[in-house]
């Protein structure tokens, strides 16, 4: 989405905004010329973590807008006032607020420990509600006040809830915020909306949500600048006349010039392919989708060697009934050693508890597979076929029948005699 200038001169107070989403809209903003106050955490590099307020700061500035960083814990009432202090004191007043800090913890009830509990708690929705009731005197006295709270739409579906109702719990206290705030504050002119992506979008809680498969999750997601574009189009509008909402990214986008959704594919390779977000799209699938009891990280099982069978061993016989099955010759050195690590393979695997394991849900076992009838046709169709064809050549190969006996070898591993 193109810039309009509409933003020059306002200052944008964003929590979490030295990376992902937050940082994204932060340099969105910039380009119009707009003062911003980059409000998190990170102050020094994190080794996992690319981005500190400064880093974040100097980007800002380098896209065309003025930055403040300040070290903001949004847990931390005395932080969160100095911040709001040293913002008006520099620019002169808060104009739009974006609370993007998040915590999040995809746990049930029972693997969820109350410090986690907490920290969702008090970071989601006791920061919003914290630093958006800090903000408020200045957003009064803005002409273009606005707060964007990057949650989701409240859809009381129990499928959002069961697997990880503490987060659910959190996040939407995000956008319940939502719900009382724009009502409270439309006599001050103050526009109060929510917005959230309708598929997962590519941050440092989705690499660190991935487990060890970034690159693949990050191949099914989207940029970031998805959530900046659609933010930039609803902090431009009017806040008097634009409050109440829970929009979705990539509707908000078209209403605004906006059509190609492609273009924020993190691999273009995978534009079709991009995962939904949670709270999004139709619960009950999923539920379905949630609904299989695997462990949340890889487990490791003891394997007993005293409990394993004996080893087995390929010989020649076997061999030559691989071949009749399968019309594959096996019979060389390489191919046995790959069979045999493969049968003792698959001894251990008979150890592992699986135990409450379900079996993983597909997309075959999901849908309803329709099978053709076949039609009877009258007639010589072989003939009327090859009647109209230009080029004839049949050659064909038999295979023989598992029950017709195959001529012994002398050498059935084609292995030289010594």
């Amino acid at each position: 989405m193109n810039n309009t200038g509409k933003l020059a001169g306002l200052t944008v107070f964003i929590t979490g905004a030295s990376r992902g989403i937050g940082k994204a809209i932060a340099l969105k903003a910039a380009k119009d010329g707009a003062n911003i106050v980059v409000a998190a955490k990170t102050a020094e590099a994190h080794p996992k973590l690319s981005g500190t307020i400064y880093t974040a700061a100097q980007e800002i500035e380098q896209a065309g807008g003025k930055a403040l960083p300040c070290i903001v814990d949004v847990r931390n009432e005395e932080q969160v006032k100095a911040a709001v202090q040293a913002a008006v004191k520099k620019f002169g007043g808060i104009d739009i607020l974006i609370n993007n800090a998040s915590a999040i913890s995809l746990t049930g009830t029972a693997d969820t420990e109350m410090k986690r509990y907490d920290l969702m708690h008090n970071i989601n929705t006791r920061g919003t509600f914290l630093v958006t009731k800090e903000c408020l005197p200045y957003l009064k006295k803005s002409k273009h006040g606005h707060v964007l709270n990057i949650s989701p739409p409240l859809d009381m579906n129990e499928a959002w809830f069961t697997s990880h109702v503490a987060y659910t719990m959190a996040k939407f206290g995000m956008s319940m915020c939502v719900l009382g705030m724009h009502e409270e504050f439309k006599p001050f002119g103050i526009g109060v909306n929510a917005l959230w992506p309708r598929k997962i979008v590519y941050t440092a809680a989705t690499e660190m949500l991935s487990g060890g498969s970034g690159d693949f999750m990050k191949s099914h997601s989207r940029k970031p600048e998805i959530m900046a574009d659609a933010a930039y189009a609803i902090l431009i509008q009017d806040p008097k006349i634009v409050t109440g909402n829970f929009f979705i990214d990539d509707e908000v986008l078209p209403k605004y010039g906006v059509y190609d959704m492609d273009q924020y594919a993190c691999n273009p390779l995978y534009k079709d392919e991009i995962f939904p977000d949670f709270f999004v799209g139709d619960p009950e699938a999923y539920k379905g989708a949630r609904d299989v009891r695997m462990p949340q990280r890889p487990v490791k099982s003891k394997i007993d060697p005293k409990k394993l069978p004996p080893k087995t061993y390929i010989d020649a016989e076997t061999i030559t009934l691989l071949e009749r099955l399968s019309l594959v010759d096996c019979a060389n050195r390489e191919g046995i050693e790959t069979l045999e690590a493969a049968i003792e393979f698959a001894d251990q695997i008979h150890q592992v508890d699986t135990t409450g394991v379900e079996p993983l849900i597909t997309v075959l076992e999901d849908k309803p597979l329709e099978v053709r009838e076949d039609k009877i046709i009258e007639g010589n169709c072989r003939d009327d076929i090859l009647a109209n064809a230009s080029i004839l050549q049949e050659e064909y190969f038999v295979a023989p029948p598992g029950n017709i006996p195959l001529e012994p070898r002398k050498n059935p591993l084609h292995e030289e005699q010594n």
